[in-house]
């Protein structure tokens, strides 16, 4: 998942894409704990996605916040 394909959707789509990434993230965090996840790259690439979703939901809470000050 790319910064840009993430920047084109609402924040509504962001929350939900969000969430869905923090379930799997989860699920995968129990099959790394029994032993049974075949591999590890998962994981951490689910977590980055949910590290650039976070970036992108927070540079649109700052704009958010620049247009209000601006007005």
């Amino acid at each position: 998942m790319k910064a840009t394909e993430l920047r084109a959707k609402s924040k509504d789509e962001l929350f939900s894409e969000l969430l869905e990434l923090r379930k799997e993230q989860f699920n995968l965090r129990m099959q790394q704990a029994t032993g049974q996840l075949a591999r590890a790259d998962q994981y951490r690439n689910v977590r980055r996605d949910i590290a650039r979703i976070k970036t992108v939901l927070r540079a649109l809470e700052i704009e958010t916040q620049k247009k209000e000050a601006a007005s």
